[in-house]
């Protein structure tokens, strides 16, 4: 397994580029001894119903896994709750307000956003809206539609982290 850190060769403190593995989880600068110890960024995966039992998917406007279905969410802003963040992903990529959150469980991934790894702690929340059949897909959303829990097919999610969330998710139900 590659070091977390691996893609990092300056010290972002002196620049040097002495930077290297203090430990599994940082490095050290051996020109100005600073240590940045990595810790994932967090995210947040939105799952909604609608009245008929149906989940909101999206489908992928971006790389990576463009053209994939997804679940809506996102990266959380700093200084953002868990819920804060989910609401606001879920407003920017369908247009609905999210009224209730329920956090659910996380997942360590990695995703891969302009050719760098990041990783990442998900958050599963089901988020309660009203008005579920104006889903309208926006921003980082081709596309926003309801389907079947019967007809869900985990190989049409890109992202591996949405499909082993919601394979945990739909196996709990």
């Amino acid at each position: 397994m590659k070091h977390p850190l691996y893609q990092f060769i300056y010290c972002p403190e002196c620049g040097s580029n002495q930077f290297v593995v203090n430990n599994e989880k940082s490095k050290r600068c051996e020109s100005c001894g600073f240590i940045y110890y990595f810790n994932p960024s967090a995210a947040t995966v939105a799952l909604i119903f609608n009245n008929s039992g149906e989940l909101l998917v999206c489908r992928r406007a971006h790389n990576p896994a463009k053209g994939t279905l997804d679940l809506p969410g996102g990266f959380i802003d700093s200084f953002e709750t868990g819920e804060e963040g989910v609401a606001r992903e879920v407003l920017e990529e369908t247009g609905l307000i999210v009224k209730e959150t329920i956090y659910q469980f996380s997942l360590p991934n990695l995703y891969m956003y302009s050719g760098f790894e990041v990783h990442t702690l998900d958050l599963f929340y089901v988020c309660r809206v009203d008005n579920a059949e104006v889903v309208q897909a926006q921003d980082d959303a081709q596309e926003a539609f309801f389907i079947p829990i019967n007809q869900i097919n985990l190989n049409d999610f890109g992202l591996d982290s949405v499909r082993k969330g919601l394979d945990r998710f739909l196996k709990e139900l």
